[in-house]
C-alpha cells in the first residue's frame, strides 16, 4: 500500500511537471490534484525539490538505466536495438498510466532541461549515461561489422551517433498530439537495413 501511495505521487507530479512546467506546479497543486494531505505528501518527500529529482531518476533517469544493464560488449546492433526499445517500451508504460495523453516530446524535454540545469547530480547522471548507450552503440556496430553482417566501409562513430539519436524523432511537439512510439522500430530498422551487406 506504502509503494502503491507513493508510485501514484510520482505519477501524478510527472504528469503536471509534463503539462504545466516544474515552476509551476507546488505542492498544493499536486495535494489538489491527488486529494491527499498535505502530511501525506510530505511523509514521502521532503520537499518539492525532493519529489521533482524522484520523478525524473524514476521515469527518465532509471529505465535507460535499466536498458543499458541488458546489453553485453558482446552485443551486435539487434541487440542493441532491442535494448532501446526495451528502454522505450517503460516510457510508453508510464505515458499509459498518466490521464492526460497530449504529452508530447516538448513537455519532456522541457523536465529533462530543468532537472538537468538546477539538479548537477542528475545532470551526471545522464551525461553518463549517454556516453555508456554511445560506447554500447560503437562496440555493437563494430561487432556486426566483424561478424561481417554489415558493411566494412561504415563510418563507426558517425553511425553510432545516428542510432543514438534515433530517440529524437518523436513529434517536435505539437499541443494535443501525443507520442507515438511505434515510429521508433521503424527508424532503428531502417537504418540498419542501410548499413546490411546485400
Amino acid at each position: 500500500m506504502i509503494e502503491d501511495r507513493r508510485e501514484k505521487i510520482l505519477l501524478k507530479a510527472l504528469e503536471l511537471y509534463m503539462i504545466e512546467g516544474y515552476a509551476n506546479v507546488s505542492i498544493t497543486d499536486l495535494q489538489s490534484a491527488l486529494n491527499m494531505g498535505r502530511g501525506t505528501l510530505y511523509y514521502y518527500f521532503k520537499d518539492k525539490d525532493e519529489l521533482f529529482q524522484e520523478v525524473v531518476d524514476e521515469f527518465l533517469i532509471k529505465p535507460k538505466q535499466r536498458a543499458l544493464e541488458r546489453v553485453k560488449d558482446t552485443a551486435d546492433i539487434p541487440e542493441m536495438i532491442d535494448a532501446m526499445l526495451y528502454y522505450l517500451n517503460q516510457l510508453k508504460e508510464f505515458h499509459g498510466q498518466v490521464e492526460n495523453k497530449n504529452i508530447n516530446t516538448s513537455n519532456v524535454v522541457t523536465v529533462m532541461y530543468t532537472a538537468y540545469s538546477r539538479f548537477p547530480e542528475l545532470f551526471k547522471k545522464a551525461r553518463k549515461m549517454y556516453e555508456r548507450e554511445l560506447t554500447l552503440w560503437t562496440q555493437a556496430i563494430k561487432n556486426s561489422m566483424r561478424a561481417g553482417v554489415i558493411r566494412g566501409d561504415v563510418p563507426i562513430e558517425i553511425t553510432a551517433h545516428m542510432f543514438l539519436h534515433v530517440k529524437d524523432g518523436w513529434d517536435p511537439g505539437r499541443t494535443g498530439v501525443p507520442m507515438n512510439f511505434d515510429i521508433f522500430p521503424q527508424q532503428y530498422n531502417y537504418l540498419y537495413d542501410l548499413i546490411k551487406k546485400n
